[in-house]
């Protein structure tokens, strides 16, 4: 049973990913996976960077989960991320076996666990996520609001300009 200040604990970790995205001009958003209390894994969006429409956080740390335990199911892991996983996201997910789904902040223009669909429970689909919404959901929801309005003011420029 995973109680609430482990995922908190957790979500910090996928926090300090999304200020390392931050930094480089990446839209903020960190993942890590967790199996067994161990780390296996962590991302930050490097779409910009990688020059890459796939290079999602969640992405990043499924596939470096992946190589690490060798293997392609993650049965067993807990997927941290800052905000509400996209569709491609959210079928990775579902693809990969993982177990369970925390996330920060919902995403109302992409989301695809609650916002605007709800893949990763979809009884239809051969795998279905426990989901547990809104650890840390301001800080996370933060951090976005900060980068977006930095790119607006110009206080900040896209990696690829």
């Amino acid at each position: 049973m995973v109680d609430q200040m482990t995922d908190e604990y957790y979500m910090g970790l996928a926090l300090a990913e999304a200020q390392a995205a931050f930094q480089i001009g990446e839209v903020p958003i960190g993942a890590v996976i967790v199996m067994d209390g161990q780390v296996v894994a962590a991302g930050h969006n490097l779409r910009e960077t990688w020059h890459d429409a796939t290079a999602h956080a969640e992405i990043i740390a499924i596939r470096q989960a992946c190589e690490r335990l060798s293997r392609w199911r993650l049965t067993g892991a807990t997927l941290y991320v800052t905000i509400e996983p996209c569709p491609m996201c959210a079928g990775a997910l579902i693809m990969s076996r993982i177990d369970r789904l925390v996330y920060g902040s919902s995403d109302y223009k992409a989301g695809a666990v609650e916002s605007i669909f709800n893949i990763v429970q979809n009884e239809a689909l051969n795998h279905q996520l426990a989901v547990t919404a809104g650890v840390r959901a301001e800080e996370c929801a933060r951090i976005m609001r900060d980068f977006f309005r930095m790119r607006r003011s110009g206080e900040m420029r896209s990696i690829s300009e």
